[in-house]
C-alpha cells in the first residue's frame, strides 16, 4: 500500500538554507538536515525524514511493515526530498526505493538513518595519540550496525568543512554520501549500509577555500593497481593463519643470541616471468619459489624492501601512499598473509622495510590533505626533504604520531610480521640532515636534534615491545648517535638492532683496493671492531651499494675473474666472521655482474657458468657454519665473544681472531688473507692444544679456488705464540679464508 506524504511546512528559513547547504555540497554536518528526525512542530507528531539523491525523481520510505510504503515529496528538483511518518515516534533504520531519471529502481537502507559508531573514548585516544589500534577504527571497516551488514567509513580531515565518500558505487558523486562530522575530534564518518567489500572508493575533501580534494584513505587496506590509486573496500578477517607455534616461540626467543642470516629482497625483480611479459611474481608465488630458495641457501630470514602501496616503482617502494596495505602489484592482502604464513612454516624470520620518515607529493595522497597541512610540516625548513622532494612528517602532531606508531603495530598484529627495518632513522632524528645553514629550523633549545622525531621514535619502540614480544625493530642510522639500540628507560632509542653502515662503507672501500695497495689500508678492515660492541649491529651488503652506478658486489672487486670471485667470497667470510647479524642483498649470493635493476630480474641465468654457481654454493656452506655453531652468534654483542689473534701483519694483509660461544668448548679461530699470495707454513697462535678441524675454506676446488688449505685440519705445538699458549702452522690460501675449530677428545 502506498500513501502520500503528509504536505510539510517548509517555509522555515533555517531548514530551508540547510537545504541549500546540503545540495551545493556546504553544510558541515549533513546528519543535522538528512535522515530522520523528530517533527519540530508541537501541533504535528512523527518522524520527518530527508534524503538527498541526485538524480531520483521518486522516492518512498518503507516502513517496517513490507507491504506500506510512503511517497515523499520532491522539495527541489536536485533531488531533496521529504516525508512524514506520522504514527513513528522513535527513529529506526529503514529503507529507501529510488525510482531514477534513467528508469532505473533501487531499494536500499538510508545512510542518514544510522547512529553514530566511533566513540567519545576514540577520539580522546587519537586526539593524544595513544589509539594504538585506531586502525581498527579508521578507514573502512565491514560490520553490522543495527542489525544492517554495511562498511563504515572514518577519516582525520579537521578543517575541512565537508568530506565524503565518492566511488562506483555513487557515481563519484560527492554528495550523494556526506559524511557525519564528528565534531572537534576532526574525524568524519559515514556507515555506508549494503556495500560489501571489493568497492572501489577515495574521499571527496571539500577545504575551507571551498577547493575540492579527490583522497585516497590513508587507512585503507587495499588498493587499485598503479597507476590507479583509489582505495579497495577489503574484509582483513578471512584469513586462516597456521603459524600459532612459530608466534608463540617467537614470543620467547632471546634475538640478541640467536644467528640472523637474512636474505634481503626486492619481491618486484628478485624473479619474473620473460615468458609472460616480464611480469612480477604474485605473492603466493613466492611462496613457493623464494622461500624454497632462501631454505635452500641457508639463510633463516628474508627482509622485504617497502611492501606498503606505493605509485611510483622506481622508489622502491620508499615513497608510500598507502601505509596500511600491501602493494596490490602481487595480489591481495590475503596473498601476503599467505606468503608471511609460508615463511613461518618453513622458520623463517620476516621482516619488513618501514617507511616513517617521509612521504611524496601525489594528490591522492596526504599532502596537504584537509587542504592545511596536516600530516606535514607548512614551513619546507622543516616539511620538505630536500634528496628524495618528498615530505616530512609532523611527529610533534598526536594524530600524526598515532597514525605512524598505530601503523607499525599493524604490521606485526594483522599481518604477522615480525621485525621492522626502520628506514632513513638519521633523516628524522637531525634537523638539520642534508640541509645547509638557514636551510633549517633549530629546536626550542637551539640544537639540531629533532626532538618530536626522537620521542616519536621512543614511543614506537616501547610500544612494539610491549605488545609483541619477540618482535624486533631495526634502525638504518648512519651516524655515531649514541644509544640507538639502548633502552627507551636508560635514555636511548630503543631499537634492537643497527644497520652497521660504517662497517659497510669501510669494508668496501677496503675491498676494492687492488690487494698489493691494501697492506695501506688496513685500518678501513679493522677500525669497526673499536665499536663494534657499542651497538647491536647487523652487518649489511644491501641493495644501496649496488645502485646509482656503484656497480655489483662482484664488479667492485679487484682483479681478473678469478681473484675478483675470490675477493668476494673473502668479504663473505669476514662478514660472517665478525661480531654482528647479517644481511645480503638478493644477487650478491652468486656474483651477479650488472648493478641491481628494479625492473628486471636477477641475472640467474649466470648460474649455468662455475664460477656463479661455485659461489654459490660458499654462501649456502658458509650460513650452514653459521647457523651451526654458536660461536658465531651467541655473544655478538659482548666482548667476551671475540678475540683478537693478530692484526698487525700488514705487509701480509693477514689478520686473525676468535670467536666463542657461552659454552667454553665452543670456539672458532678465523684467519684471513687478503693478498693475492699465499702463505705456506704462516704461524697463528692458538688458544687450546690438540687438533684442529678445518671447517671451512673459501679457497677450495668446489667454491671456485686454488684448493690451498689444510687438507681437513692440523695439530697445535705447544709453543706460545701471538699471546696464544699454542701455535699453529697453516698454509694460507690466496684472498681465503680459514675457519678451524678444536676438537676435543
Amino acid at each position: 500500500m502506498i500513501i502520500q506524504s503528509k504536505k510539510i511546512d517548509t517555509s522555515n528559513t533555517r531548514i530551508d538554507n540547510q537545504i541549500k547547504k546540503i545540495i551545493t555540497g556546504v553544510e558541515p554536518d549533513p546528519f543535522h538536515v538528512l535522515g530522520a528526525h523528530h517533527h519540530p512542530s508541537g501541533s504535528e507528531k512523527g518522524i520527518i525524514v530527508r534524503t538527498f539523491i541526485p538524480g531520483a525523481k521518486a522516492v518512498s520510505v518503507l516502513d517496517l511493515d513490507p507491504d506500506k510504503k510512503i511517497s515523499a515529496q520532491m522539495l527541489l528538483p536536485d533531488g531533496f526530498f521529504e516525508a512524514l511518518l506520522p504514527d513513528k515516534q522513535e527513529i529506526f533504520p529503514y529503507r529507501l526505493q529510488v525510482d531514477f531519471k534513467n528508469s532505473q529502481r533501487a531499494t536500499f537502507y538510508d545512510c542518514y538513518s544510522f547512529t553514530p559508531i566511533l566513540t567519545e573514548f576514540d577520539f580522546h585516544l587519537f586526539n593524544q595519540g595513544d589509539h594504538d589500534q585506531i586502525y581498527e577504527k579508521l578507514g573502512a571497516h565491514p560490520l553490522t550496525h543495527q542489525g544492517i551488514n554495511g562498511f563504515l567509513f572514518a577519516v582525520w580531515a579537521p578543517s575541512a568543512s565537508r568530506v565524503s565518500v565518492i566511488g562506483d558505487f555513487n557515481q563519484w558523486n560527492g554528495l550523494r554520501h556526506q559524511m557525519r562530522n564528528r565534531g572537534t575530534s576532526g574525524i568524519w564518518e559515514l556507515f555506508i549500509p549494503h556495500l560489501g567489500t571489493g568497492q572501489i572508493y577515495k574521499f571527496e575533501v571539500r577545504t575551507q577555500t571551498g577547493d575540492l580534494l579527490i583522497k585516497s584513505d590513508p587507512y585503507a587496506f587495499f588498493f587499485e593497481k598503479r597507476p590507479k590509486s583509489a582505495s579497495i573496500t577489503y574484509d582483513l578477517r578471512n584469513f586462516e593463519w597456521t603459524d600459532h607455534d612459530w608466534m608463540k616461540e617467537r614470543a620467547e626467543r632471546e634475538s640478541l643470541s640467536q644467528p640472523m642470516a637474512i636474505y634481503e629482497v626486492h619481491l618486484g625483480s628478485w624473479r619474473r616471468r620473460f615468458e609472460q611479459g616480464n611480469r612480477w611474481l604474485s605473492y603466493r608465488e613466492a611462496a613457493e619459489e623464494l622461500i624454497a630458495y632462501v631454505k635452500e641457501m641457508g639463510f633463516n630470514a628474508i627482509e622485504f624492501m617497502p611492501m606498503a602501496e606505493h605509485p611510483f616503482d622506481a622508489s622502491w617502494g620508499y615513497q608510500v601512499t598507502g601505509f596500511y596495505a600491501p602493494t596490490s602489484r602481487f595480489g591481495t592482502p590475503d596473498d601476503f598473509m599467505y606468503l608471511v604464513d609460508s615463511c613461518h612454516a618453513a622458520d623463517l624470520t620476516v621482516i619488513l622495510d618501514w617507511v616513517p620518515a617521509h612521504f611524496p607529493k601525489d594528490a591522492h595522497g596526504l599532502e596537504y590533505f584537509d587542504g592545511t597541512h596536516l600530516y606535514e610540516h607548512s614551513d619546507p625548513r622543516q616539511g620538505l626533504h630536500q634528496d628524495w622532494d618528498t615530505l616530512i612528517f609532523n611527529y610533534g602532531r598526536n594524530e600524526v604520531k598515532n597514525f605512524l606508531v598505530a601503523n607499525a603495530l599493524f604490521w606485526l598484529d594483522k599481518y604477522h610480521i615480525d621485525g621492522l627495518r626502520i628506514d632513513a632513522v638519521a633523516s628524522m632524528i637531525y634537523l638539520d640532515y642534508s640541509r645547509k645553514e638557514g636551510e633549517w629550523i633549530p629546536n626550542c633549545y637551539g640544537g639540531r636534534e629533532n626532538l618530536e622525531a626522537i620521542e616519536f621514535i621512543k614511543t614506537l619502540n616501547s610500544k612494539v615491545y610491549k605488545a609483541f614480544p619477540g618482535a624486533i625493530t631495526i634502525a638504518e642510522e648512519s651516524t655515531a648517535w649514541p644509544g640507538v639500540t639502548s633502552p627507551v628507560h636508560l635514555g636511548g632509542l630503543g631499537f634492537m638492532f643497527k644497520w652497521n653502515m660504517g662497517w659497510m662503507h669501510d669494508m668496501l672501500t677496503f675491498m676494492s683496493k687492488d690487494s698489493i695497495h691494501r697492506r695501506f689500508h688496513m685500518d678501513n678492515l679493522t677500525f669497526a671492531l673499536l665499536y663494534a660492541f657499542h651497538e647491536n649491529f647487523i652487518l649489511p651488503l644491501s641493495h644501496d651499494e649496488v645502485v646509482h652506478g656503484k656497480g655489483a658486489l662482484l664488479s667492485k672487486m679487484p682483479g681478473d675473474d678469478w681473484q675478483k670471485f675470490a675477493n668476494l667470497r673473502l668479504l663473505f667470510g669476514y662478514m660472517y666472521g665478525e661480531p654482528g647479524k647479517k644481511i645480503l642483498f638478493m644477487g650478491g649470493e652468486f656474483g651477479q655482474w650488472h648493478e641491481w635493476d628494479h625492473d628486471q630480474a636477477l641475472q640467474w641465468d649466470l648460474l649455468q657458468y662455475e664460477p656463479h654457481k661455485k659461489l654459490q654454493h660458499f654462501v649456502k656452506d658458509l650460513n650452514k657454519v653459521y647457523l651451526a655453531e654458536p660461536a658465531m652468534h651467541e655473544f655478538d654483542f659482548d666482548p667476551k665473544g671475540f678475540e683478537w689473534i693478530d692484526f698487525r701483519d700488514t705487509d701480509a694483509s693477514i689478520i686473525s681472531f676468535i670467536r666463542r660461544g657461552n659454552d667454553p668448548d665452543q670456539i672458532l679461530l678465523f684467519i684471513f688473507n687478503f693478498t693475492s699470495v699465499p702463505r705456506m707454513q704462516y704461524r697463528i697462535g692458538a688458544p687450546l692444544s690438540g687438533y684442529y678441524r678445518e671447517i671451512l675454506n673459501s679457497d677450495a676446488t668446489c667454491y671456485g679456488g686454488s684448493n690451498i688449505g689444510l687438507e681437513g685440519g692440523i695439530m697445535a705445538d705447544n709453543h706460545p705464540w701471538h699471546g696464544q699458549p699454542c701455535l699453529l702452522n697453516l698454509n694460507i690460501p690466496p684472498l681465503g679464508m680459514l675457519i678451524l675449530k678444536p676438537i676435543r677428545d
